[in-house]
């Protein structure tokens, strides 16, 4: 049967087939379209596959194993930066290994099309030493997602599975089973000494992971995703990985008259390398994100071969990779380019008509001009734009949750006033402890958390602490006289900005909830009670 699917899609209906149990997850472009098909999946609600959002990404990647623990496939999803998130659960489950099968997605963004870094996620894969897949194509994508469970419950590691935005977002038709796998039976075959990381155990793990690491090469070598692809010209090699390989063949429509080697499982398949770099004059290395498998390559290869790629200069080392810098790289003649349109005037991105952050902003720039020394620290969502004219509200945004403590710290620092800006997702992901820490030492700084009752910014997904953020605040020990609830419109402008005035000034903590509905969720809501009309 044949579908056209976005690589998200593909990789969402290859582990449904491939016998999923659950998906865990915490929405991030651009991985977030992963979960959500699975969410409205029929098969996957009639299987029972669970697809509930998680709070973050270390209690995605932690209710995985817990899932693996008694025998069942799951998938975890996340963008990049999230892997940092989970890196502790994610490092120890090569140590702990799996009983059901784990693979772990995380989709890297060259370009930063929407996030703070263009971090590669191979060298989190290398540095867990366990395997790692890398399609090419939407086919490969969702037949990649069979073998990786295959691989994890024979291995019993987890297994990284490694999309860049390109080709997450882009669509194929995919050839899909007709009927899924079966789910895995509940069984309880996991050794207990595995999975508690004592030292004397883990030791024990962490040699047996660390002497598997030639068989994972060798695999590798024999893996039908790794192709050397032999030509006649030796005077350059290709080594191309992931959604790289399609743009060399791009350059190639009949045919490319060097050798390939195609990268789409690792551990870097070495033996093949060294026969690139023996067989040919020079090889040019071709991968999205870091110089990855270049730093690989030049430590394996002969003396006498030139190695090309990003540490050269041939290619960019920031930014996406396309086929008209392949085609730089590999020495074609430049074709006639057009120079941009001077009559289109930008569009930066911009909060919506109607959106309550709006008003927060308005009303805390209000307040903050008489205090001529305030510093405002943003965070991860939508509310990041009020650092864009016309609010310049907010003086940083680091990462997720980093508001609340960057603001303590500043506080630390003798700086006054200190004001966080955090939305409801953010603060239920990656928030709470910070506040805990400025509740703990009633340090004197304010803590506003925007709720628009959803997860905005990624599309409108549930909101882990949606109607739970007073308690929250209550449970963490938050002085009920600081926190405040407000409904961000312009008509009670006069009582958010006294509220505001009044809880800037009070040296402690202090918590100030700024409460509407996203207007785009709204929106949507009452859009489908119209359709069911």
């Amino acid at each position: 049967m044949k579908k056209l699917l976005l690589g998200d899609e593909a990789i969402a209906q290859g582990a449904i087939d491939a016998g999923l149990s659950g998906v865990y997850a915490y929405p991030g472009t651009p991985s977030t379209e992963i979960t959500e098909y699975i969410q409205d999946s029929q098969i996957a609600r009639e299987r029972g596959i669970h697809s509930r959002w998680s709070t973050n990404e270390k209690t995605a990647m932690e209710a995985a194993l817990g899932m693996s623990y008694m025998g069942k496939r799951a998938l975890v999803c996340m963008k990049h930066v999230g892997l940092n998130v989970c890196a502790d659960p994610f490092v120890n489950s090569a140590i702990t290994g799996t009983n059901g099968g784990i693979v772990v997605l995380v989709a890297d963004d060259p370009s930063m099309h929407s996030s703070q870094n263009e971090q590669d996620s191979r060298f989190y894969g290398k540095f867990a030493m366990i395997p790692i897949f890398e399609p090419s194509n939407q086919q490969e994508a969702y037949d990649l997602m069979s073998e990786a469970f295959d691989f994890s419950e024979k291995l019993h590691l987890p297994i990284m599975m490694r999309v860049t935005t390109r080709m997450a977002h882009s669509r194929a038709v995919v050839d899909v089973k007709e009927t899924p796998r079966d789910q895995n039976e509940m069984n309880y075959n996991a050794e207990a000494k595995d999975w508690v990381l004592l030292p004397a155990f883990a030791r024990k793990r962490n040699d047996i992971v660390t002497s598997q690491q030639p068989m994972l090469e060798q695999l590798a070598v024999e893996s039908k995703y790794n192709q050397y692809i032999e030509a006649s010209d030796h005077t350059l090699g290709i080594i191309a990985s992931g959604i790289a390989f399609n743009y060399v063949k791009e350059c190639f429509p009949q045919g490319s008259p060097y050798p390939i080697l195609k990268i789409s499982q690792y551990p870097l398949p070495k033996a093949l390398v060294v026969k690139m770099t023996e067989e040919c004059e020079s090889v040019l290395i071709i991968e999205e994100g870091q110089p990855f498998i270049e730093d690989v390559v030049r430590g394996v290869m002969p003396g006498i071969c030139v190695i090309k790629g990003k540490l050269t200069g041939e290619l960019p080392r920031t930014g996406e990779l396309n086929p008209d810098l392949v085609k730089k790289a590999l020495g074609f003649l430049p074709e006639e380019t057009f120079a941009p349109c001077e009559d289109v005037t930008p569009r930066p991105p911009a909060l919506c008509q109607g959106c309550g952050h709006r008003d927060v902003y308005t009303a805390l720039n209000l307040v903050l001009k008489e205090f001529p020394n305030a510093r405002v620290f943003g965070d991860i969502g939508c509310y990041t734009l009020g650092f864009l004219p016309p609010y310049k509200a907010i003086h940083s945004c680091v990462d997720m949750g980093a508001s609340n403590t960057m603001a303590k710290g500043a506080a630390d620092a003798g700086q006054f006033p200190a004001v966080a800006i955090i939305g409801d997702s953010t603060f239920t992901h990656s928030g709470m402890t910070g506040l805990l820490d400025a509740i703990n030492e009633n340090s004197p700084i304010t803590v506003i958390i925007s709720d628009n009752l959803t997860t905005a910014m990624t599309g409108g997904q549930d909101s882990a602490g949606t109607n739970k953020f007073e308690a929250i605040c209550r449970g963490l020990g938050m002085n009920e006289d600081h926190l405040k609830v407000v409904v961000p419109l312009p008509k009670n402008m006069d009582d958010i900005t006294r509220i505001l005035r009044e809880e800037i000034s009070y040296k402690g903590t202090s918590v100030i909830i700024p409460r509407r509905e996203c207007i785009q969720t709204l929106n949507r809501k009452m859009k489908a009670a119209k359709a069911k009309k």
